[in-house]
């Protein structure tokens, strides 16, 4: 065996291999910063949207001209819904989307034009683009039972809802919230 020696490192080469050690350090604390702030963003958005907001996609064109299919929106979940609101509802294992038109305790009638009348007084509907009977099996006028909402869709023509026995008057309890966003296209991203 032969003794060699070592070279010894220069002050630089040291220098350069403690600045390489402490970028890497660095860059592994940036790294892990930010993957805990991802973290919590992430369990924030989650308890928020599980507790106080639901994101839906427009499906069909019952809500049209208001609301048209592939359209992503926000909802609030609360109670309290007044006439007028655009809401989201739980019905036969989907969620529909409809107008609020009458409260518990109100009497609803449709007339054979379409003209909606709430407790005697018909609705003014700058929403609507055409009045329309529509699909319509229930008997009018109705008064809207307690804890129940009657609702329509804003295309009267198409629309499943309120005026038919199937779906009748819904529950407050079935309403998942209240729409108040439209946030997919940009091009129409506003209120509701």
């Amino acid at each position: 065996m032969t003794n060699q020696k070592v070279p010894r490192p220069s002050l630089e080469d040291l220098d350069r291999e403690l600045a390489s050690r402490s970028k890497a350090r660095s860059r592994r604390r940036a790294v892990s910063g930010t993957v805990w702030v991802l973290i919590v963003v992430a369990a924030a958005a989650i308890l928020c949207s599980s507790l106080f907001l639901s994101v839906l996609k427009v499906q069909g064109d019952s809500m049209e001209p208001t609301l048209h299919s592939g359209e992503i929106l926000l909802a609030v979940k609360k109670t309290g819904f007044r006439s007028g609101d655009v809401i989201a509802f739980y019905y036969d294992n989907k969620i529909l989307l409809k107008r609020v038109i009458a409260e518990p305790g109100d009497q609803v009638d449709v007339g054979e034009d379409g003209t909606v009348t709430v407790n005697g007084t018909p609705l003014d509907e700058p929403y609507l683009q055409s009045k329309s009977r529509g699909i319509c099996d229930v008997q009018f006028p109705e008064q809207v039972p307690d804890g129940r909402i009657f609702v329509l869709g804003d295309n009267r023509k198409v629309s499943v809802d309120s005026r038919t026995t199937a779906i009748g008057c819904i529950s407050e309890k079935a309403v998942a919230g209240k729409v108040i966003l439209r946030i997919w296209p940009f091009g129409r991203l506003g209120a509701i």
